[in-house]
């Protein structure tokens, strides 16, 4: 028992390591974000729906009222994206992962309503300390900056995923966690084909290796992992154990981007490391 949950908290790390390099990629394709996104979901959906098909995965959706869960998740999930891709553009790696992090502390607050589970106030204290953690890590602001624009989207795709998750959460018990990442990028690349016609699709070429490692790397396997680890976990422990994430994309980003951290960057990111640590052990109950 025990080893099978550090299994699982492993997975869930190794998770949000993979979803991490979004930051990165993110910032670094020379594209529009919503074409970035596009690309992303088709290309993420091909993975997909070739490995449901090898490992013999049911793609079938097994009750209708199950249909509208779907499509609601799919178009939250496409605004978390377009909304985090604009944060990064605007901003830096460091502030555009930061900011959607606020996301733990909405789900902690959100989770019982939606799942009807009891509300655990430890939750209220590690979503605190995980706002120190970004708070000390995000630069000083004026209300002309740029940076605040990007932390303002951040959040409100921050508030996007997490009500996603929740929903996602609701019927996860039903459904693999590849086959529900299949139909997401699948229904986004749908309700986003409008950008054929007016689409900036200029840099493609050049820009295809590094879409083709976002659509794998970053959404094919870190994000069906993820949605994979609700199973495992309540919504709020799998959230605020991610919370480790932005300080993986802020490491890549240094190695990649040469984005410098400063030493708030490493207090703060000792916060979050706290907490992913007390919730790790904390869930093991």
């Amino acid at each position: 028992m025990q080893n099978s949950h550090i299994k699982n908290i492993f997975l869930l790390l190794l998770a949000t390591t993979f979803i991490s390099t979004s930051g990165v990629l993110g910032k670094y394709i020379n594209m529009p974000p919503e074409v970035i996104i596009w690309f992303r979901s088709i290309f993420a959906g091909v993975f997909l729906f070739t490995y449901c098909k090898i490992k013999k995965v049911d793609l079938q959706i097994k009750q209708r009222k199950d249909f509208t869960p779907f499509l609601i998740s799919a178009i939250l999930m496409a605004t978390h994206w377009i909304t985090y891709f604009y944060a990064l553009k605007l901003s830096n790696v460091a502030i555009g992962m930061l900011s959607i992090y606020t996301f733990p502390v909405i789900i902690a607050f959100l989770e019982p309503l939606f799942i009807k589970t009891k509300f655990n106030p430890i939750h209220i204290f590690l979503g605190l300390l995980v706002l120190t953690g970004l708070y000390i890590l995000t630069p000083e602001l004026s209300l002309g900056n740029s940076n605040l624009k990007g932390i303002l989207l951040g959040v409100f795709s921050a508030f996007c995923y997490a009500i996603r998750i929740l929903i996602l959460k609701q019927h996860i018990g039903n459904y693999n966690g590849s086959m529900l990442m299949f139909y997401q990028t699948l229904i986004i690349s749908v309700l986003m084909l409008p950008l054929l016609f007016f689409g900036d699709f200029s840099n493609f070429q050049s820009q295809l290796p590094y879409l083709i490692l976002l659509a794998f790397i970053t959404t094919a396997i870190g994000h069906t992992m993820l949605v994979h680890s609700l199973k495992h976990f309540s919504a709020s422990t799998a959230s605020i154990i991610s919370s480790i994430q932005p300080i993986s994309g802020i490491v890549i980003a240094y190695f990649i981007l040469r984005e410098i951290p400063n030493n708030a960057t490493y207090i703060g990111g000792g916060l979050i490391l706290l907490t992913v640590i007390i919730e790790s052990f904390r869930s093991k109950k």
